[in-house]
């Protein structure tokens, strides 16, 4: 797959030279890298620590600023050439990579800020193995509490810890009435609002259980999920530090050497027990559909 996702980018290269004035259609993109546009997206963010869009973006503004030192074209034509409709458009999407208008990195020869073009290979390191099982399952209902929460990479997220230390007694009774079918028990959710997953992105963080689809949420909020395909990993280690490798590890490793691709859904979490530091034991429930399949964009 990393083949295929090395020759996206190269596709995304040639356009942003050749017709540096449109928009770079991802689905096309998507359809290069053999996978669906969501996929691609989410894939691409993991391996990259940046949505795609800013990549994009920071490549279109390292060759603009290449123009705009070289002199050879106005400013106006710069700008219109990479898609701008009037200067100060340009002058702000360059100063937001460069940190410095246009005009002025002209006059005074500044340094910018250039995004190299980028690729993936892969790097053995180790020996660590991944345990996972695919599981096709029914329809049912998330039934808890969310919260909005920033993507922590490392460390503890302070404000996911916080929306676990807000949850009351009876709530945490009502949702155990609740549970019924895998993950057993008490679990965690955590629901992308975009496609990226770099730090500090936000996602709707839930604590509840998985229950049925007809289940009555009363004061507790509900999150349907569809049927679908899901792999499930086992793991075991350092609380949270483990976990939060073992997520890096499945966009970063397994993924792309597997046959599967993610769709939209809730990432599920269950760990006993949630003690920092503590030897957890864990299992990560993430949608997924075979390579090919009919995903959402």
């Amino acid at each position: 797959m990393l083949e295929q996702l090395n020759q996206a980018l190269d596709h995304i290269e040639r356009r942003l030279e050749a017709e540096a004035d449109r928009e770079v259609d991802v689905a096309e993109v998507a359809r290069i890298a053999m996978t669906s546009e969501y996929h691609f997206r989410r894939l691409f963010s993991a391996l990259a620590g940046m949505p795609l869009s800013v990549y994009v973006r920071r490549r279109r503004m390292t060759l603009a600023g290449a123009e705009v030192l070289g002199g050879e074209r106005t400013l106006l034509d710069v700008a219109v050439r990479y898609g701008y409709g009037s200067g100060e458009a340009f002058a702000r999407a360059f100063r937001s990579v460069h940190g410095i208008g246009p005009g002025e990195a002209r006059r005074t020869g500044a340094t910018l800020t250039a995004q190299p073009r980028m690729s993936f290979r892969v790097v053995v390191e180790g020996s660590t193995t991944m345990r996972y099982r695919i599981v096709e399952k029914e329809a049912f209902r998330v039934v808890g509490r969310k919260a909005r929460v920033p993507l922590v990479h490392e460390g503890v997220n302070a404000a996911a810890a916080a929306h676990v230390e807000s949850l009351d007694e009876q709530a945490i009774v009502r949702m155990k009435e609740l549970a019924d079918g895998e993950p057993e028990g008490v679990l965690s959710a955590v629901v992308h609002l975009t496609d990226s997953r770099e730090e500090g992105a936000e996602v709707d963080y839930w604590i509840g259980v998985a229950t049925g689809p007809e289940a009555a949420a009363e004061e507790l909020d509900a999150l349907d999920v569809p049927a679908g395909t899901w792999a499930v990993f086992d793991d075991h280690g350092p609380y949270p530090s483990a976990l939060q490798e073992l997520w890096r590890d499945v966009f970063t490793q397994w993924f792309p050497s597997n046959p599967y691709v993610s769709r939209p859904g809730p990432e599920l979490l269950r760990t006993q027990p949630v003690e920092i530091g503590t030897e957890t034991d864990s299992q990560l429930w993430v949608p997924v559909e075979r390579a090919g399949g009919s995903g959402g964009a």
